[in-house]
């Protein structure tokens, strides 16, 4: 019996990925349309397909609609700078492409990609599923068990690096994976503006959690 193995994409993470790994090269079409997000980001899905022939896709949008966590932290990603407007012409585009592709756009108002995918990994696990989650978003860290994964896309012609609940436990001094949750909120997190509890980095956090 074949194993059912399952990708969900965090697709701005992925869009911002492409984007970003082509600014020094970006592709212009004559008509001035910067096509690089989506050049790379239909490049990796590709590459996914093609080497990792998954079973079944899933691929997950952030909404644009506030969060519950904007509701309970008014400074929440306050600090982020706004979607570049290249992304933004791209992002029609992209929705396209997956729609050729005939994978599932999941979204949720309220929620955020990562918020959908975790959910899905873990309902996905209970039926069965080996689920892979594609980004290289740290806080995902927690979800990883025996059948889910973290996928993070190769950089530089490398290999993609599949992460489980091994490389997670030593990177983070921890037994179990869930323990990234305390590490998370002892330390903060600057990248969504969240402040962890003061003088707590990284390395104390490990500390002090394990």
């Amino acid at each position: 019996m074949t194993m059912k193995k399952l990708f969900l994409l965090d697709a701005m993470a992925l869009i911002y990925r492409a984007y970003y790994a082509m600014a020094r090269s970006p592709r212009i079409t004559s008509k001035g349309l910067n096509t690089s997000a989506i050049f790379g980001f239909t490049n990796t899905l590709y590459d996914v397909i093609k080497n990792e022939k998954p079973t079944h896709l899933g691929i997950s949008f952030d909404t644009g609609a506030p969060t519950l966590r904007h509701a309970e932290f008014e400074a929440y990603k306050a600090h982020r700078e706004s979607t570049p407007e290249d992304i933004i012409q791209a992002i029609p585009y992209i929705y396209e492409i997956l729609h050729a592709f005939n994978i599932p756009i999941i979204t949720k108002d309220g929620y955020e990609a990562d918020d959908v995918i975790g959910t899905l990994a873990k309902k996905a696990e209970q039926e069965g599923f080996q689920v892979y989650m594609m980004t290289s978003d740290k806080d995902y860290g927690q979800l990883v068990s025996e059948n889910i994964f973290i996928y993070k896309p190769g950089k530089f012609g490398q290999p993609a690096e599949v992460v489980g609940v091994k490389e997670v436990c030593e990177k983070y001094s921890i037994a179990e994976p869930e323990e990234l949750i305390d590490i998370l909120g002892l330390w903060g997190d600057a990248s969504d503006n969240i402040p962890g509890v003061p003088n707590i980095g990284e390395v104390k956090a490990k500390k002090l959690i394990g």
